[in-house]
């Protein structure tokens, strides 16, 4: 499948391919905290590239329980697509050349561009405000601004989430331009039907309470309800709350 082409396939046929097509280890990704993997996916006649994060290859964190961190990537993109902001790339957990871990679409992207590049740029405030908002409710600890890739397509994607969904407060992020004012009406909307899902045990409630333990998953719908009830965008709370470095 020709990288031009990946993105406009629906998201369900994307899943498919990341969960059973044949992984094939590329290359190791540089700069990257945790053991990060360039795979090529092949089912049918359709191949594309991914981001492989094996749980093996995760670095151990005082703050988070260990081998949980791709279980957090899945969670965060779940999230992203119950709330209908498309934010996170399409990933799985699948069993790879390394064992169990993450298996996310590469994008390809912009290596220049980054939250800061596009806010300059302008055209990104709308899913930029969908980002604040996300970043809260899934307890960001660490967004940085190269942790948003500009697609080719111009299309804005959110990445690196295995620090997120901790219990305690630890939003971390560079993107604090909305404190106090109040949530945009659709993403009111979106995080009241995503509230819908979680009280119903909807397929997606199910799913992440496979992924999270059970106090981040009641931390989930505390955060959640503190955006529906004051509708507003959040404050910064005690310690650091804007990750370094800023890129």
């Amino acid at each position: 499948m020709p990288a031009d082409e990946r993105l406009e396939l629906d998201v369900a046929d994307i899943l498919t391919v990341l969960r059973q097509g044949s992984l094939e280890p590329e290359g190791v990704m540089p700069y990257s905290s945790n053991y990060t993997v360039l795979v090529s996916v092949r089912y049918q006649e359709m191949m594309t590239l991914a981001v492989y994060k094996p749980r093996r290859g995760e670095r151990p964190l005082w703050d988070f329980p260990r081998g949980t961190l791709y279980q957090r990537e899945v969670a965060a993109f779940l999230v992203s697509e119950s709330l209908g902001f498309g934010l996170v790339p399409p990933t799985v957990v699948r069993d790879g050349p390394y064992g169990i871990g993450a298996l996310q679409l590469y994008i390809e992207n912009d290596q220049e561009a980054h939250i800061f590049t596009m806010q300059k740029e302008g055209g990104y405030e709308h899913a930029l405000r969908q980002l604040a908002a996300f970043d809260y409710l899934i307890n960001n600890a660490d967004r940085k601004s190269g942790h948003c890739l500009k697609g080719l397509d111009n299309r804005m994607w959110a990445i690196d989430h295995g620090i997120c969904f901790h219990s305690e407060y630890k939003l971390r992020t560079v993107l604090w331009d909305y404190i106090g004012k109040t949530l945009p009406k659709d993403v009111r909307s979106a995080l009241h039907s995503f509230q819908i899902c979680l009280d119903q045990q909807a397929p997606v409630a199910c799913e992440l309470a496979e992924l999270l333990a059970p106090e981040e998953l009641h931390a989930l719908r505390g955060r959640l309800g503190v955006l529906l009830r004051g509708g507003k965008y959040p404050t910064p709370g005690d310690g650091p709350n804007v990750p370094w470095p800023p890129v």
